[in-house]
């Protein structure tokens, strides 16, 4: 396993570097901003912010946290910057909206032109899930244009203080961030990333007879931030500003929201719909099949339990760590959250004799969990585990195609908790299993150039489930992905599970378009529509973050290709091994022709499930080779 780590820095000491420069204070926008035609961070940019501010303040009086915002944006590319152009401002009910104001600017006969934003149209409040959303659209944005919001926000969580991403998806002219915090809330600044603050400030102030800490980080000119390919969630990588509480001072100890795992892992276990289910043992050991009572080998009996419950209750697609409904609601209508299966899930194996624990975790597109520094609002996702000698065994049953150890992608994200009544332990969420996908050919070549055969994909382990998730969900979307992506007209598409877990789909394919004729001589790919075509390892940039893949993996591509009668192989294409001397990878293309027919068989293998970006330009070489070699072609010459 090759792993690199994403360094998290504490802002702790005190600096003083930007006492000139006034934070909070935006100038009056100008006609040479609304004349600029590009972006001078990034000429390609479809917009930027010119000013975008971030500002939290905690009113020791009222015992509030106020959030205010200010955004000044300039729109280059009206089509491609649509991201921009609608307004939606997320709240919890018992947070309060207040001066919200937008605007739009033009430059019209030479004059600055103010639009805002229709009274009746700005305040458009609706409910999502347990939030309220304000949504509002900017009137009258044409390219050049420069559009300019601010809202504040009322909170009663005052130690909920948010986080700020400072590398967005477009360029930024100047980003600040602001907290002011009574000396007895103190917190500690999360800095992630590899941005540096231009101006800095961490020191103590006095308002209204109150000693308050001040921490404020100006960024002038920061680049939109540039995704790379094989990345699981690029927002873990980009530059954040994140308070964590420290400590409180006695005015405000009941309000206590920092916690320790420990105290998490209590919260948890008194919690009505996480412990109080688990301790419903008679209602749990009554919905388990007898059978599974006789079984002896542990392992056996855990697989028992798992593939009762993954088949015979449905997830809801909805996340969660404790349950939605409960046990005797998902008994009776056997369907619930992640919450009310895999939680139900560690029920039924603790009361069919095994040592299980609920895991939770926080899923891939959730970001990373900040061990430093708890909290509990960033979990949403709880899997089982079973104790074995050799530690545990992972399952989640709201994936019909997983198995033992072999979870969906969104779980592998690192690390996770175990909770038990004996307190939290840490547990590495990396996915070890190796997948393996098989691309087999079986075809012919007429003598008027026709190519003709069966064609099977047959996939194992994560690639299974995905493929699973994407037929569940879709079935003719994933019948068509195949002609989409190899312009092939494919009939007969048949997709199933098998009984070794694996899952397969067999076609029926022909085509005029695989062979050309040359005189008498015909051309074709002997890997037909299973070339490869492109290097996707193909960053010209040097590398900056892991490479992040879905597991390790072996790919074989088997190509049997029969040539008409009365036709010859002018000449056989080379075969290539290429491997890295630690034989992390490697890549085989063979060649081999028995009598009428020629056999080509290309096997990638990767031994882990990520790396390290040093690994970057051996993954980019042997992708090209394999290219290279993929695109070989055969003449076929008649005798």
């Amino acid at each position: 396993m090759k792993r690199i780590l994403w360094c998290t820095f504490l802002v702790i000491g005190v600096f003083i570097n930007a006492q000139k420069h006034e934070f909070l204070n935006p100038s009056k926008l100008t006609e040479e901003e609304l004349l600029k035609s590009k972006s001078l961070i990034d000429e390609n940019a479809s917009a930027e912010f010119l000013y975008r501010s971030d500002s939290f303040f905690i009113n020791p009086n009222t015992g509030k946290l106020v959030k205010k915002y200010f955004y000044r944006i300039k729109i280059y590319n009206k089509n491609k910057a649509e991201d921009y152009l609608n307004l939606e401002v997320f709240r919890n009910q018992k947070e309060y909206l207040s001066n919200l104001k937008a605007l739009t600017y033009n430059l019209e006969n030479g004059k600055i032109a103010v639009e805002k934003v229709d009274k009746d149209s700005k305040y458009k409040d609706e409910e999502n899930g347990k939030l309220l959303v304000t949504k509002l659209t900017f009137p009258n944005v044409k390219d050049g244009s420069v559009i300019e919001y601010s809202y504040d926000v009322e909170s009663p969580y005052l130690f909920s203080v948010p986080e700020m991403v400072v590398e967005l998806n477009i360029p930024s002219v100047y980003t600040e961030y602001v907290l002011d915090s009574p000396l007895f809330i103190l917190f500690n600044i999360n800095y992630t990333g590899t941005i540096n603050p231009t101006y800095k400030i961490n020191a103590d102030s006095h308002a209204a007879g109150v000693e308050f800490k001040t921490y404020k980080f100006g960024f002038k000119n920061v680049k939109a931030f540039k995704t790379e390919k094989f990345i699981k969630n690029d927002w873990n990588y980009r530059s954040k500003i994140k308070p964590e509480l420290q400590s409180v001072g006695q005015q405000y100890t009941e309000q206590k929201i920092s916690m320790t795992w420990n105290e998490i892992s209590k919260l948890l276990y008194d919690d009505k719909d996480f412990g109080g289910q688990l301790s419903k043992t008679k209602l749990i050991k009554e919905s388990i099949p007898a059978d599974i009572f006789n079984i002896k080998d542990n392992a056996k009996k855990a697989d028992a339990v798992f593939t009762y419950v993954k088949n015979n209750y449905l997830w809801n697609k909805k996340m969660g760590v404790v349950t939605e409904n409960g046990f005797k609601k998902l008994l009776e209508t056997k369907t619930g959250n992640s919450g009310d299966i895999n939680l139900l899930l560690v029920g039924m194996l603790r009361e069919s004799g095994l040592s299980a624990e609920p895991v939770v975790i926080s899923t891939v597109n959730n970001g990373l969990i900040n061990f430093v520094f708890p909290d509990a609002s960033k979990l949403n996702f709880v899997l089982a585990a079973v104790q074995t000698k050799d530690g545990y065994d992972l399952y989640d049953a709201t994936s019909k195609q997983a198995s033992v150890n072999e979870l969906p992608q969104r779980d592998w994200n690192q690390y996770g908790m175990i909770f038990s009544k004996e307190g939290p332990k840490q547990i590495q969420m990396i996915n070890f299993i190796p997948s393996f996908k098989s691309l087999i050919v079986n075809a012919k070549i007429n003598e008027e150039g026709e190519v003709s055969g069966f064609y099977s994909e047959k996939d194992k382990g994560t690639f299974a489930m995905q493929v699973k998730e994407e037929y569940d969900e879709n079935t003719e979307k994933y019948k068509k992905k195949y002609k989409e992506n190899y312009s092939v007209d494919f009939t007969d598409i048949n997709s199933k599970v098998l009984e070794s877990g694996e899952f397969e789909s067999t076609m029926k394919f022909s085509s005029q378009e695989m062979a050309d004729r040359v005189g008498k001589k015909m051309i074709i790919n002997p890997l037909v529509f299973l070339s490869k075509n492109f290097n996707e390892f193909d960053q010209t940039e040097e590398r900056k973050f892991p490479i992040e893949l879905i597991s390790a993996f072996t790919k074989v591509k088997k190509v049997v290709l029969e040539i008409p009668e009365g036709y010859t192989i002018e000449e056989i294409p080379k075969g290539k091994r290429i491997v890295t001397e630690d034989k992390e990878i490697e890549y085989v293309y063979s060649v081999e022709q028995k009598a009428n027919k020629i056999e080509i068989t290309s096997t990638m293998k990767v031994k882990s499930s990520d790396y390290p970006k040093e690994y970057y330009p051996a993954f980019k070489q042997i992708w090209g080779v394999a290219s290279k070699f993929e695109n070989q072609v055969i003449s076929l010459v008649k005798k």
